[in-house]
């Protein structure tokens, strides 16, 4: 009996345990250089493997690709782009062959791409030339949305005499504000 009970609490956790992302995504290069080191020089990594990631700002699709300008954030662990976009390192394009749907690949989606570093391209953001590093891309991942969590309610203590709302108290406790 204690087998059996064993066996079926051992088995929800495993599947928990399983990732849809794929491994190339998870796993982060060695020595791969960053955004800011191929801004600086891109002629010097050209052909260099990288993984970045950040956050979705356009889509462009041509014939027989996709540009995808994105904002450089640090990775996870897990490869999942993080961070403030006030700390990147700049912007990169990912090149994906085919089309790409804009409704899918939207503004502030966070995606993260494995690929080769391929000739930076001259671009203007607004009027500012700027020289974007281009990734062939191989693979890519992206990411769903982050659910904000809402704060935990207030302990059973916590009691407020003005709370518009005597049924739900806790909406009132200045964590909900």
């Amino acid at each position: 009996m204690i087998r059996i009970a064993s066996l079926l609490l051992t088995v929800p956790l495993l599947a928990a345990c399983a990732s849809g992302v794929p491994e190339v995504i998870r796993t982060p290069l060695a020595e791969a250089p960053t955004v800011a080191q191929v801004r600086a020089d891109p002629d010097r990594h050209l052909g260099r493997r990288v993984r970045w990631g950040g956050s979705i700002v356009r889509v462009h699709n041509r014939e027989q690709d996709t540009l995808v300008e994105v904002v450089a954030l640090r990775l996870r662990s897990d490869g999942r782009p993080v961070g403030e976009k006030e700390r990147t390192e700049g912007r990169f394009l990912a090149r994906i062959g085919g089309f790409v749907d804009p409704a899918v690949f939207s503004k502030g989606r966070s995606i993260t791409v494995v690929g080769t570093l391929e000739p930076a391209a001259k671009r203007k953001i607004g009027a500012y030339p700027y020289l974007f590093p281009v990734v062939g891309v191989e693979h890519y991942y992206l990411w769903e949305p982050l659910r904000r969590r809402p704060p935990p309610p207030p302990p059973p203590w916590w009691y407020d005499p003005w709370c518009p709302d005597p049924f739900y108290p806790w909406r009132c406790h200045p964590a909900w504000w």
